[in-house]
C-alpha cells in the first residue's frame, strides 16, 4: 500500500511539473505588457493581408484597396478596418486642433461602414464641431444602378440647431423632411423631384 501511495504521489508530482513547464512555454510565446507606446499597429493575416490599422495622425495610411495603398490625406488618427482582400471597409477616426489663428479645425469623430469593394460609406455616425462645420447625426447612403453614391436618409442636427429626419430617393433628392427648429416650431414636408414642397403639415 505504501508503495502504491508513493507511486501515485510521484505520478501526480510529474503531471504537475509538466503542466507548469508547459504553461510557462506557452505564456512565453504571448508576452504581456502593462503599457505599450506606439505610433502605429498593423494587424495582418499569416499571408500578410492587412486587416486592421491603429495609427496616430503622422503615420495614418492613405486609401488601401486590395493591399495597395494610394495617397489620401486625412487629418485624423484612429482605427481602419479591412476586408478579407485587404480593402478598406470602415473605421473610427477622430481629430481636432486649433490652427495658427486660433480657430478650431478638423474637430470631430466619425464611425463608418463601407460598401464591399469600394471605400464608399454606406453608414456613417458622425459628430463635427469646428469653424467650418457643426453637425451630428446618422447618415445612410445608397447606390444607383450606375454605381453613383447618394444619401438616402439623414437623422441629426445641423449648424442652425435644427433637428431633422430626411428621406431621399435613389438620386439623393429629399422627398420627405420632418424637422424641429431651434425655437421649437415643427413641420413635415413632402417634396417633388425638383425639390419643391408639394405639401406641408404644420401644427395648429
Amino acid at each position: 500500500m505504501n508503495r502504491l501511495l508513493l507511486i501515485a504521489a510521484l505520478l501526480m508530482a510529474t503531471i504537475s511539473f509538466a503542466t507548469v513547464v508547459h504553461g510557462r512555454s506557452v505564456s512565453s510565446n504571448t508576452p504581456t505588457f502593462d503599457q505599450i507606446t506606439v505610433h502605429r499597429i498593423n494587424v495582418v493575416e499569416p499571408d500578410g493581408t492587412i486587416r486592421m490599422i491603429v495609427s496616430d495622425r503622422a503615420s495614418f495610411p492613405g486609401m488601401i484597396v486590395q493591399g495597395r495603398e494610394k495617397p489620401y490625406s486625412r487629418p485624423f488618427s484612429g482605427v481602419l478596418l479591412y476586408n478579407d482582400e485587404g480593402t478598406e471597409t470602415g473605421g473610427l477616426v477622430f481629430g481636432g486642433h486649433k490652427d495658427a489663428s486660433g480657430q478650431v479645425v478638423d474637430s470631430g469623430v466619425s464611425l463608418t461602414f463601407d460598401k464591399y469593394g469600394a471605400p464608399q460609406q454606406i453608414v456613417q455616425l458622425a459628430g463635427v464641431e469646428d469653424v467650418h462645420d457643426r453637425f451630428s447625426g446618422l447618415a445612410i447612403n445608397g447606390f444607383t444602378e450606375a454605381g453613383v453614391h447618394n444619401r438616402r436618409l439623414w437623422l441629426g442636427r445641423d449648424a442652425s440647431d435644427t433637428a431633422s429626419v430626411a428621406l431621399m430617393d435613389t438620386e439623393g433628392r429629399k422627398r420627405i423632411v420632418m424637422q424641429v427648429m431651434k425655437d421649437g416650431s415643427a413641420n413635415l414636408s413632402f417634396l417633388d423631384e425638383r425639390g419643391k414642397v408639394v405639401k406641408q403639415i404644420v401644427p395648429q
